[in-house]
């Protein structure tokens, strides 16, 4: 099943359109310009070293912010400063660039980079679960057949979202032009939808729950019933940081760890230590994390080759990976702790 990239630009062009207004309000004149990446400094005067970490403000990546606040909180030797981004195509960007030598990123476009000969490594996984397919709450649609003529937004082509939609849409028996595909940035799907500008999304959290909260969207899948234990995003580092730095990549998988570890023992204390970092309203990411634990899980984290081999198969059945790239050369697992325990973190409420 190929994708059609003809349809996937016209039917994005159409949508910037919209989103160009709703997303930068240019009558607006006091939305804020700029905001800081240093969300939390913290007392942790021991470190003697730092690195800056990429992240969306989704779910996925939650990990990478609650790091950013226990390496400041506690007797870490490195300060970790997580990085916002709001697109993938910005953190292909600044980690080819080496503006950032670690982030979090979707699967399939880190395979793609390792690929094309981009020297990056998945070190960790950042979560389990965490992804739904959303439509509008009013709409008719209730099964994947009758999306069949819609229109639907995905974080990339190369997202683990993309890869299992088209699973669905050939367990239905639909082809790749009975969907119109747009990429938009996470941020920009929920107000999407509820423009109208497009019928359904799939995406990380918290972006689906806040159209359930605002009352505009609802759940059609739940991506862990279409393929259990999904995993979307991974923390991929670059070479040279593993080469020149090894201790302070395992410190940060180490920090990735047992920060996942926390989270999942401690939701809605999670919830309310990354809402200034999502910038983002608390009470839609606790309920991300507590109206049902499974809707995403923090815990077997370990980079799993089955899993890797399932999305290299789909991304090559797709079309949109060229060639099998050797596992070994993509996952490395050196730096992953044997005992996981949960951050010491203390969150003020």
């Amino acid at each position: 099943m190929k994708v059609s990239f003809a349809g996937l630009v016209t039917g994005t062009l159409a949508v910037l359109l919209v989103l160009g207004l709703l997303r930068f309000k240019p009558w607006n004149k006091t939305a804020p310009l700029n905001v800081r990446d240093v969300v939390h400094d913290g007392p942790n005067t021991l470190a003697t070293r730092e690195l800056t970490v990429g992240y969306l403000p989704v779910t996925c990546h939650l990990t990478c912010p609650v790091t950013d606040f226990a390496s400041k909180t506690t007797k870490s030797n490195t300060n970790f400063n997580s990085r916002v981004f709001t697109d993938f195509p910005t953190v292909v960007s600044a980690l080819e660039a080496k503006q950032v030598q670690a982030t979090f990123m979707i699967v399939p476009l880190a395979m793609k980079l390792r690929e094309q000969g981009v020297p990056v490594k998945i070190c960790y996984l950042g979560h389990r679960d965490g992804s739904e397919i959303i439509v509008a709450k009013k709409s008719n649609i209730r099964s994947m057949g009758d999306l069949k003529g819609k229109t639907v937004a995905i974080p990339s082509l190369f997202s683990n979202q993309n890869f299992v939609f088209h699973k669905l849409m050939a367990d239905y028996g639909l082809k790749e032009e009975d969907i119109r595909f747009v990429v938009l940035p996470p941020p920009d799907m929920p107000t999407s939808l509820a423009s109208g500008a497009i019928d359904g999304y799939f995406v990380g959290e918290p972006f689906c729950a806040k159209a359930e909260l605002d009352g505009y969207g609802r759940v059609l899948y739940y991506a862990r019933d279409i393929w259990p234990n999904f995993i979307s995003c991974a923390l991929v580092v670059h070479e040279d940081l593993i080469n020149d730095k090894p201790d302070v990549v395992r410190d940060l998988v180490r920090g990735i760890a047992q920060s996942g570890a926390w989270a999942e023992k401690n939701r809605s204390e999670a919830a309310n230590l990354v809402a200034p970092y999502f910038r983002q309203d608390q009470k839609v990411l606790e309920y991300v994390l507590t109206s049902e634990p499974r809707r995403v899980s923090y815990v077997q984290l370990t980079p799993s080759e089955q899993d890797f081999k399932l999305i290299q198969d789909m991304g090559i059945g797709l079309g949109l990976l060229k060639k099998r790239v050797p596992l070994n050369e993509l996952i490395d697992d050196r730096f992953i702790p044997q005992d996981i325990e949960p951050a010491n973190i203390q969150v003020k409420r």
